[in-house]
């Protein structure tokens, strides 16, 4: 449906990835950015003279709408045109550009929605738990860190020893002797 949409839309060269498109590395993409003609937005920065790139809908491109944005302005700064078939969104018109750039400004009014509410929620738990901060709960209590820390240090166990015996991963482990150097460094 997709392929047939494209080549409707008089696409000559289709690219597409067949792995997920929350993974970071996408052959298709990478192919496809890397054959693109640039073109020229000096003299009219709303009109490409470069290629454009044609998707049938904006989430096939995309993994988010942060990265969605991130990739069209890559595509704007070379002077690449972007058209979605569902959407009817062409970033070779102003209008086209007017939509995209209001996608833009709710993602970060959304982003800045979620900021303001992890605050509020970090300073309401402050004033219920005197003085609780936010993030995860230590694994192990200060008496079990250090002793922890202790067996790391006399060298009598293995990492994996000292870790099977505290009931720790290995990534654990070593926050805590990092965070053990920064209270020392402080002290210091």
């Amino acid at each position: 449906m997709q392929r047939d949409a494209l080549a409707k839309a008089g696409c000559g060269r289709v690219f597409e990835d067949t792995a997920s498109g929350a993974k970071a590395e996408r052959v298709g993409l990478t192919a496809l950015l890397a054959t693109l003609r640039c073109g020229d937005t000096v003299a009219t920065p709303w009109r490409h003279r470069g290629d454009t790139v044609v998707i049938w809908r904006l989430d096939r491109l995309g993994r988010s709408l942060k990265d969605l944005i991130r990739l069209v302005e890559q595509l704007d700064a070379a002077g690449v045109g972007l058209r979605s078939l569902q959407e009817n969104i062409d970033t070779a018109s102003i209008g086209g550009r007017l939509v995209f750039h209001l996608f833009g400004a709710l993602a970060e009014f959304e982003r800045n929605l979620i900021r303001e509410r992890t605050q509020a929620g970090l300073s309401a738990a402050r004033a219920r738990g005197r003085g609780r901060k936010g993030g995860r709960k230590k694994r192990l209590d200060p008496a079990k860190q250090e002793l922890a820390l202790r067996l790391y240090h006399e060298r009598k166990h293995t990492v994996a020893e000292t870790c099977r015996m505290m009931g720790i991963g290995r990534s654990t482990l070593y926050n805590y002797l990092t965070e053990a150097e920064r209270n020392a460094q402080r002290a210091a």
